[in-house]
């Protein structure tokens, strides 16, 4: 049997106790405790489970690494039910109980709710889905940062992009909250800047399940194209929009239309259809074939547009742990404010202005790739046509 020597045994017991400080250090430092607030339940479910999955995807590979900044990610998760009132009340819950660090709202009327308490209860907000121009607008807040596309961000290229749409004449059909609002606005505002016109304009109440009144109407008014901005009844929409003959006969564009969820419940209903996309599989980044292949060989498949985001997200988060070596709110988003994070979309800065993550922008058509229908990224414009920051932010 071999014995040690009495030299390899003092280098051994010299090398133990240089680890114990390390070992004991990271064994000390608090763990990052995330509230994932998202839709269990309500209208924004489907989405709310990719969500979900996506950030349990990107805690579950930073525990495998050691952690975050040798910390250990633990999440407690939230239904926001799809409404503000119920998403305020499960984000303050969970910040109450520790778990301050807060990510996973889809509707802008419930991240919205959650930024204005976030001081009171020492909480801060990752956003990786809300769009509304508002939350880095006059609604802006320290302790909130967006890694996603605002409105603003959306329709910068529109103006661009629709040079090559065909048609003068459109409609548009729109959620009746505040990101439907502001994207009905904004697209009325660029057809209108090039000499086109909107002739049709529904705003379509949350909860809305038959929409063969606007069908009716969206058929009628013989426009060349519809700007389609609904995520919750997107589905009932395009299933019946197919059944009444508006499609394909008369073309959508999607604003957040393309989202997989949608596409894989309406059969090959939005075949050909072209819209914004927030993430897709295409985008040709280290970051993103690295997710893309260790996603697929958990799962199976690809990721869809959701859980990329909020898998985007997550990063962002953990990025702002390890700058700010701490896991109290403040620090994270003060580290985060002003610098230059690893995205799925390569290197991007958290604007100090207003704290919203500056990342290129996408066009998609939904066709079949790697043998599933999907958006496809077919035209790519750079992070640098991102809007200033609104005037009415003030940090």
């Amino acid at each position: 049997m071999f014995k040690p020597t009495r030299i390899q045994q003092l280098v051994a017991i010299a090398t133990l106790a240089a680890a114990l400080p390390l070992a004991a250090q990271a064994q000390g430092k608090d763990p990052v405790r995330v509230a994932l607030i998202t839709s269990k339940s309500g209208g924004f479910a489907t989405m709310g489970a990719d969500v979900a999955n996506g950030i349990r995807f990107a805690v579950e590979e930073a525990n495998a690494r050691g952690g975050v900044d040798g910390r250990k990610v633990i999440v407690a998760e939230g239904d926001d039910e799809s409404t503000p009132d119920a998403g305020r009340r499960a984000a303050e819950k969970l910040s109450r109980e520790g778990h301050n660090l807060i990510i996973g709202p889809i509707t802008s009327g419930i991240s919205l709710t959650i930024s204005q308490n976030l001081a009171r209860w020492d909480a801060a907000l990752i956003g990786t889905i809300s769009k509304a121009d508002r939350l880095t607008g006059d609604a802006c807040n320290t302790r909130f940062i967006r890694t996603n596309h605002s409105d603003a961000m959306d329709l910068a290229m529109i103006n661009d992009w629709l040079k090559g749409i065909p048609g003068n004449n459109f409609a548009i059909m729109a959620a009746d909250y505040i990101w439907g609002q502001d994207s009905a606005k904004s697209f009325e505002q660029a057809v209108t800047a090039q000499g086109k016109k909107v002739s049709l304009k529904l705003m379509v109440p949350m909860g809305t399940k038959d929409y063969a009144p606007y069908i009716q109407q969206l058929k009628a008014a013989k426009v060349d194209a519809i700007w389609t901005a609904e995520v919750a009844g997107a589905i009932a929409f395009t299933k019946q929009a197919a059944d009444f003959g508006l499609v394909p006969q008369t073309p959508l564009i999607g604003h957040a239309l393309l989202s997989n969820f949608v596409i894989n419940a309406t059969g090959n209903a939005l075949t050909n259809v072209p819209g914004n996309v927030g993430f897709t599989p295409d985008i040709d980044t280290p970051q993103t074939k690295a997710f893309v292949n260790a996603f697929k060989a958990k799962f199976n498949r690809m990721p869809s547009d959701t859980e990329g985001q909020a898998y985007n997200g997550a990063l962002v988060l953990f990025q702002g742990v390890t700058l700010a070596k701490s896991v109290k709110p403040e620090d994270v988003t003060k580290a985060l404010r002003g610098a230059t994070v690893d995205t799925l979309y390569g290197k991007a800065p958290v604007r100090a202005a207003d704290n919203q993550m500056v990342i290129p922008n996408y066009v998609a058509r939904v066709k079949t790739a790697d043998g599933v229908l999907r958006p496809v990224v077919e035209r790519t414009f750079p992070a640098s046509i991102t809007p200033a920051a609104s005037p009415a932010c003030k940090m």
